[in-house]
C-alpha cells in the first residue's frame, strides 16, 4: 500500500515542468549573389542538450527569415548585386547567426562574400565571408568570372567547383534531417554548381532558393543576367522526456509530437513557450 502511494507521488512528481531541454536553432540562410554570383551561406547551426529551463517564466522564440537574394542581376556595384544576410534564429539565450549573402561574380567590385551564420560565397578570385565559430563555415573563394560556394554547418563553400558546403544532420524531431546547407556559386560564369545537403539551393538562371525551414542558403545566379535564390528560412526545435508534462502555453503554433520517449516541439515561425 504504501509502495503505491510512493509510486503514485514518483509518477506525479515527473509529471511536472522538465528542468532541462535539448535544443536545435537554425537561422535563416544567406540569398545568393546576382551575375554570376557567389552561394548564400547557410543559416548557424546550433545545438546541445542540458539547457536549464524555468517553471513559469516565457521562453522567447525567434526564427529567423531567409535573406533576398540578388535582385539585379548585370555586373553592378549596386548593393542589391549581392545576396543579403539571413536573420537570426533565437531560443532564449541562444542565438543563432544569419548566414551571409553572396557576392556578384564580377571584378569591377570589391566582391567579398558576407558574413554569417555561414558566411557567403565570394566573387571573382575574392574570398567567402566568414562563418562564426561553433556555428558554421566560410564561403568559398570565388573563380575567375564566378562565385564561389556559400558555407555550411559541416563544411566551407567550394571554388570551382562552387559547390555549397555541407549542412549537419539531426534527429531531434524524431527522424534524422540535414540543416544548414550552403548555397552553389557560379563555377565558372557559364555552369551552375549544386547546393550543399541540408537544403542549399543550386546555382542556375535565376539561381534557386534555398529549402524553407532548413537555414539553406540561395543559389548565386549562373550567368550575367541572373538574379541570386533567396535563402530558406530557419527553424526552432526542442524536446525533452515524455515523463515530463506539456507545456503550460505555447504561442506561434508549434508543431508537437510525442516519440520515442520524447516530447517534442517544433517552430516554422517566431513564439514562445511557458513550462
Amino acid at each position: 500500500m504504501f509502495a503505491n502511494k510512493n509510486l503514485q507521488f514518483a509518477a506525479a512528481a515527473s509529471a511536472g515542468a522538465p528542468p532541462s531541454v535539448e535544443y536545435l536553432v537554425v537561422a535563416g540562410g544567406g540569398g545568393g549573389g546576382g551575375a554570376r554570383g557567389g552561394g548564400g551561406g547557410a543559416g548557424g547551426y546550433r545545438t546541445a542538450s542540458g539547457f536549464s529551463v524555468t517553471s513559469g517564466s516565457a521562453i522567447t522564440v525567434t526564427v529567423g527569415a531567409g535573406g533576398a537574394g540578388a535582385t539585379v542581376g548585370s555586373f553592378s556595384s549596386d548593393p542589391n548585386a549581392f545576396g543579403t544576410t539571413g536573420s537570426n534564429s533565437v531560443f532564449s539565450t541562444i542565438t543563432s547567426n544569419g548566414g551571409g549573402g553572396g557576392a556578384i561574380g564580377w571584378s569591377g567590385v570589391v566582391s567579398t562574400g558576407k558574413s554569417g551564420g555561414s558566411g557567403g560565397g565570394g566573387g571573382d578570385n575574392y574570398g567567402g565571408g566568414s562563418g562564426t565559430a561553433g556555428q558554421g563555415n566560410a564561403g568559398g573563394l570565388g573563380p575567375n568570372n564566378g562565385g564561389g560556394g556559400g558555407g555550411g554547418a559541416s563544411s566551407a563553400g567550394g571554388s570551382n567547383p562552387s559547390t555549397g558546403g555541407s549542412g549537419s544532420s539531426s534527429s531531434i524531431s524524431g527522424s534524422s534531417v540535414t540543416y544548414a546547407g550552403g548555397g552553389g556559386g557560379s563555377n565558372d560564369g557559364n555552369t551552375g554548381a549544386a547546393g550543399g545537403s541540408g537544403g542549399g539551393g543550386s546555382s542556375a538562371s535565376p539561381g534557386n532558393p534555398g529549402t524553407a525551414n532548413t537555414g539553406g542558403g540561395g543559389g548565386g545566379g549562373q550567368t550575367n543576367g541572373n538574379l541570386g535564390g533567396n535563402g530558406g528560412s530557419g527553424v526552432v526545435i526542442i524536446r525533452y522526456s515524455d515523463t515530463y508534462g506539456p507545456a503550460t502555453s505555447t504561442t506561434g503554433s508549434p508543431s508537437v509530437t510525442v516519440s520515442g520517449g520524447f516530447r517534442i516541439y517544433r517552430w516554422t515561425g517566431s513564439g514562445s513557450i511557458t513550462f
